[in-house]
C-alpha cells in the first residue's frame, strides 16, 4: 500500500497529482484551505481508483498546521510513502507596491510550510529505505523574475533545496525531485495576477502533461524536473547568458 499527502490538493497540479495517482491505485490525503473543493477532488479520486482518500482541511500559513496533519495521520496509523509539496502562490507586481503581509504569506507557503513538511515525513521514509518527495518549484526558479521577485525567490529556494537534499539522501532509497514546471493553465494565472503577462501562448503546458512527466521522472530517480524541451533550454540557458540580458528579459515578461 502506498499513501501519498498532496498539499494544495484543491486545484490545478495539486488536483492532477490526486487524479493521476488515484488511477495508480495510491491511498490519498489531500489538504488544502477549502474543504467542499477538497471534497470533490476526494469524490473524484475515489472514482478513478484510490481505494482510501482522506481530506484535510487546513491553512498551512499556520506555524502549527504541518504538525497537526502529522499528530493526525499518526493517531490513524497513516504512513506517508509520496509526498507532494505543491501549495503556493504568486504576486505579480513592483515589490514596494505590494502588501508586506501577503508577500511574508507568500514566503510562509511556498517556503516555510514546504520544508516543515518534508522535515516531519522524511524521517520515516528513510527508516523504510523507501519514499518519493515532489517538491513543486518553477522555471522561475532559474533566474530573477522583476515584477514577481517574491515569487521567483521563493523557487529559487525550493530548487536549492530540493537539489541539497537529493544529494544528501542519495543511496537512501528516497527521492527528492525539484519539479520546475513552465507555465502551466491552472488557477495560479488568476491568483498571481499574470493572465496578461507577455508569455507565448504556445509555452503554456496542460497540468496532466506537467503531472505525467513529474512521477515518471520521480520514479526514475531524477533530482530535476524541467517540464518541456523549450523551457529546459531556456532554463539552462540561463546559466551562460548575461545577468542583465536575462532579468530585462523577464522583467519585460511581467512589467503590468
Amino acid at each position: 500500500m502506498t499513501t501519498a499527502l498532496i498539499t494544495g490538493a484543491s486545484s490545478g497540479i495539486g488536483e492532477e497529482f490526486a487524479r493521476q495517482l488515484a488511477r495508480k491505485k495510491y491511498h490519498l490525503v489531500l489538504v488544502a484551505r477549502r474543504e467542499e473543493r477538497l471534497a470533490q477532488v476526494a469524490d473524484h479520486a475515489r472514482s478513478l481508483g484510490a481505494p482510501e482518500v482522506r481530506v484535510i482541511a487546513t491553512d498551512l500559513l499556520r506555524r502549527e498546521a504541518p504538525g497537526e496533519i502529522q499528530a493526525t495521520l499518526n493517531a490513524d496509523g497513516v504512513a506517508i510513502d509520496y509526498l507532494v509539496n505543491n501549495a503556493g502562490f504568486g504576486t505579480r507586481g513592483s515589490f514596494v507596491s505590494r502588501p508586506l503581509d501577503r508577500e511574508l504569506e507568500e514566503i510562509d507557503l511556498n517556503v516555510t510550510a514546504l520544508v516543515a513538511i518534508t522535515r516531519i515525513f522524511l524521517p520515516a521514509m528513510l527508516q523504510r529505505k523507501n519514499g518519493v518527495v515532489i517538491n513543486v518549484a518553477s522555471t522561475a526558479a532559474f533566474q530573477p523574475v522583476p515584477f514577481m521577485a517574491t515569487y521567483g525567490a521563493t523557487k529559487a529556494f525550493v530548487l536549492s533545496f530540493s537539489e541539497a537534499l537529493a544529494e544528501e539522501l542519495r543511496a537512501t532509497g528516497v527521492t527528492v525531485m525539484a519539479l520546475c514546471p513552465g507555465p502551466t493553465r491552472t488557477e495560479f494565472q488568476a491568483v498571481a495576477e499574470t493572465t496578461d503577462a507577455h508569455v507565448p501562448s504556445a509555452a503554456y503546458m496542460a497540468a496532466a502533461t506537467v503531472v505525467a512527466q513529474a512521477i515518471a521522472s520521480a520514479g526514475r530517480g531524477r533530482a530535476i524536473k524541467i517540464n518541456g524541451t523549450i523551457n529546459a533550454l531556456m532554463a539552462e540557458s540561463t546559466r551562460i547568458a548575461p545577468r542583465a540580458l536575462v532579468r530585462r528579459i523577464a522583467g519585460a515578461m511581467f512589467r503590468k
